[in-house]
């Protein structure tokens, strides 16, 4: 497998050079094309309007909005591509959703990509339709995700990855897709966080993953670590910054969406401190 078809979603002119300019270099690197999906979001969520109140005035009040928001998305992101290297091959699409609706045009997006580019939904200035288009695209797209931190220095291809590995099948379902990545990288960490006792690989945490990438040709090695601090998260963060990794591979939501947004969980806790590229799925 290797990734031909790179999607980025840019939702605001704000973000434009920074998301394109970074998931362009990906692409140019991978010698993939580029999809850019600018989005203008009506946030109106009116069920219904008595006559005479004015819904109907808010509602175009919205969607002029949106479809303002959109063209000044698209016209930051075409000024963003036509930056890049003659040889880029990308083209844009320009779409006004409601916020309800989110969901199913990013899937269907995704669905057709090998990896989508998403900047980091959390953090000063993002909504929640940057955390609807992550979910939409793990989830109902089943796709890969390239989660960009707040200021990417460059997004080139990886020579140090580490995967954060837990035996679940979602991070195993994270390793598979970055399989292209992984075979071009100088070195690749599995990363085995306070592994079970009694757990199926308690005698070799990690090793099945290691011989299997090593028969792919990844130059892969394990780190057993211990849980020295009380989030996985920085544990795994302080781990990065040991490795001067340049991407972390990781399996999303391992609990459901709902119990990790209100009580927390390792994929949100690193995407809200994510310093480097993070690529995810599900």
């Amino acid at each position: 497998m290797a990734y031909k078809t790179l999607t980025t979603i840019v939702t605001s002119a704000e973000e434009a050079a920074t998301t394109v300019g970074a998931a362009a270099q990906l692409a140019l690197a991978l010698d993939a094309h580029l999809d850019i999906l600018c989005l203008g979001i009506d946030r109106t969520q009116i069920g219904y309007s008595y006559v005479g109140t004015g819904g109907g005035v808010l509602l175009q009040i919205a969607m002029d909005r949106a479809e303002a928001d959109a063209r000044s998305a698209e016209t930051a992101a075409r000024a963003a591509a036509t930056l890049q290297p003659v040889n880029l091959r990308w083209s844009v699409e320009t779409v006004v959703a409601q916020t309800g609706g989110l969901g199913d045009l990013v899937a269907l997006r995704a669905r057709f990509a090998d990896l989508v580019v998403l900047p980091k939904p959390y953090g000063k200035g993002r909504g929640s339709e940057a955390e609807a288009a992550l979910e939409a695209a793990l989830f109902e797209g089943q796709a890969p995700v390239l989660v960009l931190p707040d200021s990417p220095a460059s997004v080139e291809l990886p020579r140090r990855i580490v995967i954060g590995w837990n035996q679940s099948r979602e991070a195993m379902v994270a390793v598979r897709r970055a399989l292209p990545l992984l075979k071009r990288a100088q070195t690749v960490n599995i990363t085995v966080i306070d592994p079970p006792q009694h757990g199926p690989e308690r005698s070799d945490p990690g090793g099945a993953l290691c011989q299997m990438l090593v028969r792919h040709g990844v130059k892969a090695e394990v780190s057993v670590l211990a849980r020295t601090m009380p989030r996985i998260a920085d544990v795994l963060t302080r781990h990065l910054r040991d490795m001067n990794a340049d991407l972390l591979v990781m399996g999303a939501y391992g609990h459901s969406r709902f119990r990790e947004a209100i009580l927390g969980g390792a994929t949100r806790n690193m995407l809200e401190q994510a310093e480097l590229p993070v690529l995810m799925a599900h």
